[in-house]
């Protein structure tokens, strides 16, 4: 008898119907031999994973699939999927945890942690856990949810039979060799690498980006703007690379070269001395970032550090340090790695195209002028045959609605509209009845309205049933997205009980907070419920998919 198979179609990540699908045929194996048994006497380790843009979800998956191989029964578990009151009837327990905004929790991870940071949650004595951050250490709060999940286990009473790890941008490396160190705790070995031929098809990855050609470098603001924000297009042809709305670019910029050689000059070092066979001036240039100051940095740099400084050049100037060579430089620099950047094209309006919506960064402090690594690259330092070095990264946690008549509510100020153009291009792309409201806000309309042309279009069209826009420096009282959700919260609020998508896109720090509160007050105003039940009905979307945000 065969055994029944998980659909595509079915509830499950793509690791659940993997191991779902095992499960099931042990079971149909041997009928005659109880198979049952064998599965079920298997050690089980829960994999939970808390992740906003993907990457700790790919992780997870990863780590069960190498558990069901070592032998372990090994469910890989989103938060949200997962009640932490049932914590205690686990044996061993695997957390990976994202941080968003400042030390806070991903979306899909909210209620578990509020669960299990309660004081009246029970205690955890029979649970051992291990617990993996991801994070980036040019944050104050660097992996504070791993840090978070790690001490508030141990608080419950649970056994960390691992250490925590804690990764940065770069997490590849350091968490393959901390997984390996964790199932070697559990008293496995990862599995080996298979020796099998690679295939001849060039994949083109993180590891591998693609070379694309930049097509379009369009300045998106009026000139008499104080902002400087481009429209880039990429052609993606012969790579075979693919990609749906909601997505991100990778690119890969390089350093300002003047900024290069001042600090070369600072630190007094040879800018042709090698770097495992680079010059070091090429090192710099396109290997490591040589603009942010890092705690790691400051305790072994050679010269007593005091005080705060903005960039690597500030600190070289100020202590003029002398390092023994080049090498001992740059192992104090983080790899300079990719950018990301909300797609904001529809590869159905688009073949063989990817635009982006970048915000060129270009401040002056502390008397010096200031410019973004890869955004002032890609707007006026591109190499001279056009090409830059890209891959693809899927968003899992920002996608449109497979239902095309399900209403869409976009927030997007700034460059916060990137993603929403792809979705209003694939919506017009596919004939979506759905209707489609767009908050769009920046600050002047005569200098600063992205793609007008192309959303009036929209507008005559049908495709955007409605837009409202907030010009924050156009009046005396300044006036934001999330004025404009007040204003019209009435209408918000029907459009969410007809069952409305609501999607925010753009700055974390303030905007995406203002947006969640306006939100809760419509809700909570206009549906006439409690702040409780305001609460319980936004997490609820959240939950169901029906509130996504993609912020930075």
């Amino acid at each position: 008898m065969s055994p029944p198979e998980i659909p595509a179609s079915a509830p499950f990540n793509a690791v659940q119907r993997l191991w779902l699908n095992g499960y099931l045929a042990a079971l149909y194996s041997d009928t005659s031999s109880s198979p049952s048994v064998e599965a079920t006497s298997k050690e089980r380790v829960l994999v939970l994973y808390a992740s906003q843009s993907g990457n700790c979800e790919t992780l997870a998956g990863g780590f069960g699939e190498q558990l069901m191989t070592a032998g372990f029964e090994a469910p890989v578990l989103a938060m949200d999927e997962f009640a932490a009151e049932e914590l205690s009837h686990e044996k061993a327990l695997i957390i990976v945890s994202s941080t968003w905004g400042e030390g806070d929790p991903p979306d899909n991870a909210v209620d578990f942690w509020e669960a299990l940071s309660n004081d009246g949650f029970r205690k955890l004595d029979g649970l051992k856990y291990a617990v993996l951050g991801l994070g980036d250490t040019n944050y104050l709060e660097f992996c504070g949810m791993g840090k978070k999940f790690d001490e508030r286990l141990e608080a419950l009473g649970a056994t960390r039979f691992a250490p925590r790890g804690d990764c940065d941008t770069d997490f590849e490396e350091t968490s393959s060799a901390w997984f390996e160190s964790t199932l070697k705790a559990l008293g496995a070995t990862a599995e080996a690498k298979s020796d099998a031929p690679e295939s001849e098809t060039v994949s083109y990855s993180k590891k591998n980006p693609f070379p694309a050609k930049l097509l379009t470098n369009r300045l998106l603001n009026a000139e008499d703007s104080e902002r400087d924000t481009r429209h880039f297009e990429f052609s993606l042809e012969g790579s075979g690379m693919s990609y749906e709305v909601g997505d991100v670019l990778g690119v890969y910029g390089k350093n300002d070269p003047m900024l290069v050689d001042e600090v070369i000059e600072a630190i007094s070092l040879d800018p042709a001395e090698q770097i495992d066979g680079t010059p070091l001036r090429e090192a710099l240039l396109e290997r490591y970032d040589i603009r942010a100051v890092s705690p790691a940095m400051l305790k072994e740099w050679p010269v007593p550090v005091e005080g705060d400084f903005h960039e690597v050049i500030d600190l070289a100037n100020a202590t003029k340090p002398r390092f023994q060579n080049a090498n001992a430089f740059v192992s104090l620099l983080r790899k300079l790695g990719p950018r990301l950047y909300s797609i904001s094209s529809s590869p159905k309006a688009h073949p063989d195209e990817v635009h982006l919506t970048v915000a060129k960064v270009q401040y002056e402090c502390d008397g010096r002028p200031r410019k973004g690594v890869c955004s002032t690259y890609l707007a006026d330092r591109v190499n001279g045959d056009r090409t830059v070095p890209v891959f693809l990264q899927t968003a899992k946690y920002f996608k449109r609605p497979t239902d095309l008549s399900v209403p869409v509510i976009m927030v997007g100020p700034g460059t916060g509209i990137a993603p929403f153009r792809a979705f209003l291009e694939e919506r017009a792309a596919t004939n979506s009845p759905g209707k489609n409201w767009l908050f769009f806000g920046n600050p002047h309309e005569a200098t600063d309205w992205f793609y007008q042309e192309e959303f009036d279009k929209m507008s005559d069209t049908g495709v955007l049933s409605k837009l409202s826009t907030a010009w924050s420096r156009d009046q005396d009282t300044k006036v934001y997205v999330q004025d404009r959700m007040r204003e019209a919260g009435a209408e918000l609020w029907l459009w969410l009980e007809e069952g409305a998508h609501l999607y925010v896109c753009g700055d974390a720090k303030r905007m995406a907070k203002d947006v969640d509160q306006a939100l809760h007050d419509a809700v909570e105003t206009h549906g006439n419920l409690s702040k409780e039940a305001a609460t319980d009905y936004v997490s609820a979307m959240k939950k169901a998919k029906r509130y996504q945000r993609d912020v930075y």
